[in-house]
């Protein structure tokens, strides 16, 4: 009997006459079925058992049923050795591996709190977009190709809907990044998504007005605010014509939209800043953005501009304001989903949740840089201060 990996298992026995020595009947399983056979000698009733002290006679029937329950324990065994599929879980993420480490980290942390470990029991096929638009679509198509059980997509409206249209069975979750999933037609609503598509959603657009308002509380002096933005994101889009101006006519601030539609034109954006300069900067979300945030960051440090982001991670890396859901918390309920789902409930039965917790950032690092005293009931009111 050979147990374990792809071997071919087989259990058998083999009855012997006593006196002639001849093969009287064979009963086996293979991984192929089960055979036997039963010898002309054993078809007359009468087969040869041995014993410690010589032989006795044993019927046909006794012997075809002791061997028959040989065979089912054997078969049973063999069973039970057969190795478990192991569910694999496609991350799809719109940045590099880099950017995305502390965020891919943070949910494999919280799978694991659910009993979901990388390499023991599950497994997992990342594939990176770097910022580079036109590879949503085939990095998704080969996530489907390798039939993952689960698609985690950690990015925008763009992204997810890449792998929806890769799919329309393997369920996605949506990890919090982009604009209201009713909104953009990812699900039919929050409470009853439809579909194969579940997950976070951070809401963001909602948000526009609180973080010019905070940016306006940390420089009193602030006037003129520049809006950076890729024009191919629905939801910044919908920010600087519809949410922004909302604000800051009730701010008293004038707002200076800075298309930006590929990496090659930030320096003419930088340049544009340079000449008509803004007294602060508040930098909208996307892949395109977030593959250049280190180039954006260091211009604002370089020019002294005080700015305000949709991602924690940018002030982390030398922004200076943020403020949002709490990613890290949000995090957590990711692993929620994947774990419900490899339960077997269908991502449709699964209500899209929202963000909790809400957190402001500051980078005091920065604006000792920058040269800005930021209003000390606002640092009060951070919960994180980086020093």
């Amino acid at each position: 009997m050979r147990l374990g990996g792809d071997s071919v298992v087989s259990v058998g026995v083999r009855m012997f006459d006593g006196e002639k020595g001849d093969i009287l009947l064979y009963l086996g399983w293979t991984g192929l079925g089960s055979v036997y056979g039963v010898s002309k000698a054993a078809q007359s009733g009468v087969l040869s058992e041995p014993t410690l002290y010589g032989e006795r006679k044993m019927n046909r029937r006794t012997a075809i049923r002791r061997l028959a329950t040989f065979f089912l324990t054997g078969a049973s065994l063999a069973q039970a050795q057969q190795p478990k599929k192991v569910p694999r879980i496609g991350y799809l993420a719109s940045r590099d591996p880099a950017s995305e480490s502390a965020r891919a980290e943070a949910i494999r942390l919280a799978l694991r709190g659910r009993g979901h470990i990388e390499g023991q029991n599950i497994a997992t096929e990342y594939r990176y977009a770097e910022g580079k638009r036109g590879r949503e679509s085939e990095l998704a198509t080969e996530l489907v190709h390798l039939k993952v059980d689960i698609i985690v997509v950690a990015g925008g409206g763009r992204l997810i809907r890449a792998a929806m249209n890769a799919t329309k069975t393997i369920p996605i979750v949506m990890v919090g990044d982009g604009a209201d999933p009713v909104e953009i037609g990812l699900v039919d609503s929050l409470a009853r998504p439809g579909g194969n598509v579940t997950g976070i959603t951070n809401l963001g657009g909602e948000l526009g007005g609180k973080r010019l308002e905070l940016l306006k509380e940390a420089v009193t002096k602030l006037a003129r605010v520049a809006v950076l933005y890729d024009p191919a994101v629905p939801p910044s889009v919908r920010d600087v014509k519809e949410v922004l101006p909302v604000a800051a006519r009730a701010l008293k601030l004038t707002l200076q939209p800075r298309e930006v539609r590929s990496a090659n034109d930030l320096d003419k954006v930088f340049a544009a800043l340079n000449k008509h300069r803004p007294d602060g900067l508040y930098v909208l979300g996307g892949p395109l953005m977030r593959a250049n945030e280190k180039r954006i960051i260091d211009f604002a440090l370089k020019s002294r501009l005080p700015s305000t982001y949709v991602f924690r991670e940018t002030v982390e890396a030398g922004g200076l304001m943020y403020y949002g859901a709490d990613e890290a918390e949000s995090y957590r309920p990711v692993a929620y989903f994947v774990d419900r789902i490899l339960k077997g409930t269908k991502p449709a039965d699964l209500p899209v949740e929202r963000p909790m917790r809400f957190e402001l950032v500051v980078n005091l690092k920065t604006a000792k840089q920058i040269g800005v005293t930021i209003d000390p009931n606002l640092l009060a009111r951070a919960n994180k201060l980086i020093k």
